[in-house]
């Protein structure tokens, strides 16, 4: 049996934030992340990277946490009580990117390991993570390769992973309030440790490295689109829905706020400008009737 590395992961994970940072700095040409390293009195810390105002990114936050203690808060022991009593580690590296272009799409990724110990006990391990899109005006042609690359991350682990994630994925980020999907999706897995610890690993990693390969050509494709104050006005109303979802929804966010972390660094995720309009109704045979229409269902892209 192999034995559990945390330190490994941990280092795995402050390197993906390096590389994701230099590399969306270098695709926005303009700003810079600004670096806001943090404790947590109970135990850990992180370092929380914001980037702001730049060409291409209105907002976007690239964070790195470790944070541990003697005791679980009630939103990981609830569903799992055997959790009780035991000490933890959490980390991971999360994301969220607002551009500024509507016809850019907003994208979420994680990637975290969670262990849990106790003297005279096997440690409880797992890992998780994903990343999804969430457009505001659709193109086919970003679907295809968004889910693409996401199929190719999980291909080498097992022929069923991407269709289990990608379904788990569209069934998470989902508003039931709203009866609606927060974007395209992409993968979503938790409690995964059942390729044993060095080939979860190698999956968690898998994933977090596809991360940019994913985003970036997007990204690329999409900046210098020409748009109005009629899709900008969308936008904001669209990132609405990213808000309801993160503070109704987000296991993350409880998970932070629960367990002691730092509001700032838990609630970067929010877009910095955002509308709610009553019972708003795209017009028929629009660009954002068609996102509702053609995007926002499920969906086998590839």
């Amino acid at each position: 049996m192999t034995d559990v590395a945390p330190q490994a992961v941990k280092h795995y994970l402050l390197e993906l934030q390096d590389r994701i940072c230099r590399e969306l700095e270098d695709e926005d040409g303009g700003a810079r992340f600004i670096e806001d390293a943090w404790e947590r009195p109970e135990g850990g810390g992180g370092r929380s990277r914001v980037i702001s105002e730049g060409a291409v990114f209105e907002k976007g936050g690239v964070n790195f946490s470790h944070v541990y203690g003697e005791s679980l808060p009630p939103s990981a022991s609830a569903q799992r009580p055997e959790l009780a009593g035991r000490s933890f580690q959490a980390m991971g590296v999360s994301l969220v990117l607002h551009p500024h272009n509507p016809y850019v799409p907003t994208s979420h990724a994680n990637v975290r390991f969670f262990l849990a110990e106790k003297p005279g006990e096997a440690p409880v391990w797992w890992f998780g993570g994903g990343f999804d899109l969430t457009p505001y005006y659709g193109f086919e042609e970003d679907a295809v390769a968004w889910h693409s690359v996401a199929r190719d991350a999980c291909a080498p682990f097992g022929e069923d992973l991407y269709t289990e994630f990608k379904a788990w994925c569209d069934r998470y980020f989902y508003l039931k309030h709203r009866d609606e999907p927060r974007g395209i999706g992409g993968l979503f897995f938790d409690d995964f440790n059942r390729l044993g610890f060095d080939h979860s690993f190698a999956f968690m990693r898998s994933v977090g490295d596809a991360f940019l390969p994913a985003y970036r050509p997007i990204v690329a494709r999409r900046k210098a689109i020409p748009f109005g104050e009629r899709q900008r006005r969308f936008q904001l109303y669209r990132r609405g829905r990213y808000v309801e979802f993160n503070l109704v929804y987000d296991r993350g966010t409880l998970f932070g706020l629960q367990s002691g972390g730092r509001t700032e660094s838990i609630l970067m995720s929010l877009p910095p400008l955002v509308r709610w309009d009553y019972d708003w109704r795209p017009q028929p045979g629009s660009e954002e009737a068609a996102l509702y229409q053609q995007f926002l269902i499920h969906k086998e892209w590839v």
